[in-house]
């Protein structure tokens, strides 16, 4: 069985006892969460798509880790203008475990 769940403005494709890293979620390590907005469920042939949500469906997580991603460079340069500017960027995730999909 599998779900696709809408979180930190993104979808992430997920089944039982995977562990994917998605947008900071204020959430203890350890703490079971419950994610409600899902989008689509699916086992084997059969598939639950929502408009736009699922209803009643619901995907329980546990929270791994709470952390920061590497950091992303970002470097503008204008040729020949002496122009150099460098910036970086390190984003907040939270890592999950996905435990169960409830349909």
């Amino acid at each position: 069985m599998y779900a696709v769940v809408k979180t930190g403005g993104k979808q992430y494709r997920v089944a039982a006892g995977e562990k994917l890293k998605v947008e900071q979620i204020p959430a203890d390590v350890g703490a079971e969460i419950t994610l409600d907005q899902i989008l689509m469920v699916g086992e084997g042939e059969s598939v639950k798509i929502g408009a736009p949500l699922v209803a009643g469906a619901t995907v329980k997580a546990t929270v791994l880790a709470q952390g920061r991603h590497d950091k992303v460079k970002i470097f503008k340069m204008r040729r020949r203008k002496h122009y150099q500017k460098h910036q970086g960027h390190r984003q907040y995730f939270t890592e999950l475990r996905i435990d169960a999909i409830n349909a």
